[in-house]
């Protein structure tokens, strides 16, 4: 029964989440309300291991991240993957600008430990943070352990409504865009999903409408991941699994393997996306009271730097990267969460502006590759890279 109570734990959770982000228009992140509950729920009454006895384990989200991705990427095409270039110059350049002001102002005020311990967090997300807490233990400096995830729980907390703020802004704007002419918008979608000149490839690839079971879709999708996972492997992960997992996961979606919305259409989407989420959330059952209150105004001030920092950059780079101000600061704050926290209020922010399908596609074909690239460009590669340069300053 136990294991049967975490799940219903959670699930409440996941549920009270979802209820307050529709009841406040996306204003209160569904994402941000999880936290909250996880965070004091882990400080008060909930067991440690609460998300492994809910049967979320490591080798569950193994699967989960890899057909995850491969399931994104049949929401796009190639094309679009690559015009977001401009999306990861300005996330990667918020990055640099978060370095700049806590590398001069934060060590000056701060020191060297504390900084160069929580800096990466605030770079990378959870990636950063268990690399971070990782290489503090291995060095011994068991006086900072607390220091990355403190920083991850802190930046967390802030930047949810922050990355949903600009994303409703956006949404507005693309609103106006969309009822000036929606036969032209809705024509843009169809052209970036590919989903009207797919149909005669994917019939090459299916064994008949009485066969296109939910199996059979998961059994391509997960060939798509294990074919990905497998290519890193060889390249000894010069290029990381997960990235290879989305741009596989659109090149098979554009060759007819893969059919739109794949998982949602094997009916496990929603699933695999709340293991995912509650597995990240996990991290929070690290932290107490006190080794957040410990170094609380430390870390806040560290944050207000490290956003002045994407902030300037995400503004300096809109206009001429073609995107208005909130998307450019939305991609920029990418590196505080990355995947699945980008996909989860990008969607929830569409879904609160708008009940129209039509509309809704338009606006996620606008926005959510955009996120997804940018936070994979921080979180899954650049935070990884920072990450062992502050590892050697320890």
């Amino acid at each position: 029964m136990e294991n049967l109570l975490c799940f219903l734990t959670i699930m409440v959770a996941m549920f009270l989440g979802e209820w307050v982000s529709k009841k406040t228009h996306s204003w209160i992140p569904s994402i941000f309300v999880v936290a909250i509950i996880f965070l004091i729920g882990f400080w008060t009454v909930f067991p440690k291991d609460l998300i492994a006895q809910a049967s979320y384990s490591k080798a569950f989200i193994t699967v989960a991240i890899g057909i995850l991705l491969v399931h994104l990427g049949t929401l796009m095409n190639l094309k679009k993957l690559v015009q977001q270039w401009k999306a990861v110059c300005i996330a990667v350049l918020g990055m640099l600008g978060t370095l700049i002001f806590t590398l001069t102002i934060g060590l000056a005020f701060f020191g060297r430990d504390l900084v160069v311990s929580t800096v990466p967090t605030l770079t990378g997300g959870l990636v950063a943070a268990a690399l971070m807490t990782q290489g503090i233990q291995k060095a011994g400096m068991v006086a900072l352990v607390a220091y990355p995830v403190t920083m991850f729980v802190c930046h967390h907390i802030i930047s949810f409504p922050m990355i949903s703020t600009c994303l409703r802004k956006e949404g507005a704007r693309l609103k106006v865009v969309f009822q000036k002419d929606p036969a032209a918008a809705k024509a843009a979608v169809a052209n970036d999903t590919g989903s009207g000149s797919s149909n005669d490839r994917q019939r090459f690839f299916s064994l008949g409408a009485e066969y296109d079971t939910p199996a059979f879709i998961m059994a391509k999708v997960a060939l798509v991941a294990v074919f990905s996972f497998w290519i890193s492997s060889l390249l000894h992960g010069v290029i990381n699994a997960n990235v290879l997992c989305l741009i596989f996961g659109v090149v098979a979606h554009a060759a007819g393997f893969l059919p739109d919305d794949a998982l949602n259409k094997a009916k496990v989407f929603n699933w695999l996306m709340y293991g995912l989420l509650v597995f990240v959330l996990a991290e929070l059952n690290a932290t107490t009271p006190a080794t957040i209150g410990k170094i609380l105004l430390q870390a806040l001030i560290l944050i207000a730097l490290g956003l002045l920092g994407m902030f300037l950059a995400s503004v300096i780079l809109a206009k001429p990267f073609g995107m208005s101000r909130p998307m450019a600061f939305a991609c920029a704050l990418t590196a505080l969460c990355g995947f699945p926290a980008d996909y989860i209020l990008t969607t929830d922010v569409v879904n609160s502006l708008t009940d129209d399908a039509d509309e809704r596609a338009f606006l996620l074909d606008n926005m959510l590759p955009k996120m997804l690239v940018g936070g994979f460009a921080t979180v899954s590669i650049a935070s990884v890279l920072i990450a062992s340069f502050f590892l050697n300053m320890l």
